[in-house]
């Protein structure tokens, strides 16, 4: 196949079932029009979809069990500590003779990427890699031609107690999406226009809808509060503004292939207060026979649904009621770690999770068989197995063992407002525990619904607790559209997300690298005669 040329626009966060609505309501032309001409699949992620780095997997090309990561928080076996990694998997274009350049791709670290051109981390929800351009200063333009990005405080925004910061938000980031299709279109028309594969990520879908579902989700508990009307109005106008962003992407490359995908989809948020903090209370008191978490006084919705205060913010909130426990040598430990690579000039590796209930259990960790990882969507329970953790408490023998056990555990918990199980799915993937990798968990648990808190039998009662984020990564799938002059139409069902990088590299007309996951998807919608 002759080398072509292609534009990839990667919707990050974006649910198609919610565009969907959206264009019968008119309000998306060029989506319509797009996915009408284009050959569509909807990318099922599976569980992969709980590993929080889609956006890795795009850019490395490597699913999870091929090698790739489960997770970006790492755990140190030798400290029983956890940190929010950086990306350093080797991008997929680094093997491919195409000239690449890159608009704000997460998860794509430049540095093992020599021949790609572009930057990283302008703009975007969950960077995954500190900011790096090539040429060096392509930040400092930007923000010369177009001004600062528009919505910082809001890519990871907490708005829903408020109907003034929930208008805030959503103007904020329209106007950001408006910058990126400005500046996308300069860096790759008139900066960097020598090129064979453009790719342009946008983050606002996804930092508007993890602060702002309750607006567009009629049974949302919190849809009745003042601020759903202006937070359904942010969602719709970030959607309407990216419609137009791919369509003006679409007519200034017109001689482009275009590639439209969402990684996944996006839902009510159904992990933060059980996986980010109930979990870890759980496998507290199962540890030590006494709560750790302190009882917090909150407002509540005639369904007992937990409220903030306009002005309340969830951290803040979440620090009183799972303190910082004692300071230990162990995070001595890793502050010196942290100044000598702030003195020797290296560059920061991750994001801090001091700021999540979970990661504040850490220091007990040595002393419980199992505890709760950080996580942000499904629940992640580690063994503290012999031979596999510097102290560990779980002899290999009794391993299957304990995982029933915790599994009872979990399943023995109730909804503290429904009743209900608080549980849908609860496995543990891997016989020989010492193949559970720093990126992996014993035990995972697909939560059911949104428990904000947890009644047990003998524990008691743990929370309620507020809403963190009220979106999700719990949509059903997300999408992938082809269009091209030569390349037919047609819906042709699911496909896998890790099949985007193997067709995008047989568009190109490249061989594909031996280590790529996933297979191409050309041989679905063959080339049109011309």
């Amino acid at each position: 196949m002759n080398q072509r040329r292609i534009l990839l626009v990667g919707l990050d966060g974006f649910d198609i079932a919610l565009a969907e609505r959206f264009v019968r309501e008119g309000l998306l032309p060029n989506l319509a029009r797009l996915r009408s001409e284009g050959s569509n699949f909807d990318l099922d992620p599976g569980r992969e979809k709980f590993s929080g780095v889609p956006w890795e997997h795009l850019s490395s090309g490597v699913r999870p069990s091929d090698g790739g990561r489960w997770s970006p928080v790492t755990f140190d076996r030798h400290t029983y500590g956890a940190t929010h990694d950086y990306s350093r998997v080797r991008p997929f274009l680094t093997e491919l003779a195409a000239k690449a350049v890159i608009f704000d791709f997460p998860y794509f670290e430049l540095s093992l990427a020599p021949n790609v051109r572009g930057l990283t981390s302008w703009g975007i929800h969950d960077p995954g890699v500190a900011p790096a351009s090539r040429p060096a200063g392509l930040h400092q333009e930007i923000t010369n031609l177009f001004g600062k990005y528009p919505a910082p405080e809001w890519i990871y925004g907490f708005c829903w107690p408020s109907a003034q910061k929930a208008r805030a938000a959503g103007e904020a980031l329209t106007r950001a999406v408006g910058v990126r299709s400005r500046a996308s279109q300069w860096l790759l028309k008139e900066r960097l226009p020598d090129w064979d594969l453009g790719v342009v990520i946008v983050g606002e879908s996804h930092a508007a809808i993890e602060p702002l579902w309750h607006g567009v989700d009629e049974n949302h508990p919190l849809h009745e509060l003042d601020s759903a009307p202006y937070a359904a109005a942010g969602v719709r106008n970030v959607y309407i503004a990216i419609d137009k962003l791919i369509g003006d992407l679409e007519r200034s490359f017109s001689d482009a292939i275009l590639v439209l995908v969402a990684m996944n989809g996006m839902g009510p948020n159904e992990g933060d207060v059980p996986a980010m903090a109930l979990l870890p209370e759980l496998l507290y008191r199962f540890a030590f026979g006494t709560p750790y978490m302190r009882q917090v006084q909150l407002r509540a919705l005639p369904d007992g649904t937990p409220l903030l205060a306009e002005n309340e913010e969830w951290g803040e909130l979440l620090f009183t009621a799972v303190p910082m426990p004692p300071f230990k040598a162990r995070f001595d430990r890793r502050v010196v770690r942290r100044l000598k690579r702030i003195l020797t000039g290296n560059r920061e590796t991750g994001e801090s999770l001091h700021w999540m209930p979970a990661y504040r259990y850490c220091p007990f960790w040595p002393k419980m068989r199992a505890f709760a990882l950080p996580s942000y969507y499904d629940g992640r329970i580690r063994l503290n197995l012999v031979g596999r953790e510097k102290r560990g408490l779980v002899s290999t023998a009794e391993y299957g063992n304990v995982c029933r056990q915790m599994s009872g555990l979990v399943g023995e918990c109730r909804n503290l407002l429904n009743g209900r199980q608080v549980a849908s799915e609860i496995y543990w993937p891997k016989q020989n525990p010492h193949e559970v990798g720093p990126s992996e968990a014993d035990i995972y648990i697909v939560w059911e619904g949104a428990p904000l808190g947890f009644s047990h039998p003998k524990l008691g009662r743990i929370g309620p607790l507020p809403y963190g984020r009220i979106g999700g990564h719990t949509g059903h799938h997300g999408f992938f559209t082809v269009v091209g002059s030569k390349l037919p139409t047609g819906i042709h069902g699911f496909a896998s997300p890790f099949d985007v990088v193997p067709t995008v590299i047989d568009l190109l007309g490249e061989p594909r690298p031996s280590w790529i996951s996933g297979r191409s998807l050309v041989p679905q919608f063959a080339l049109a005669p011309s």
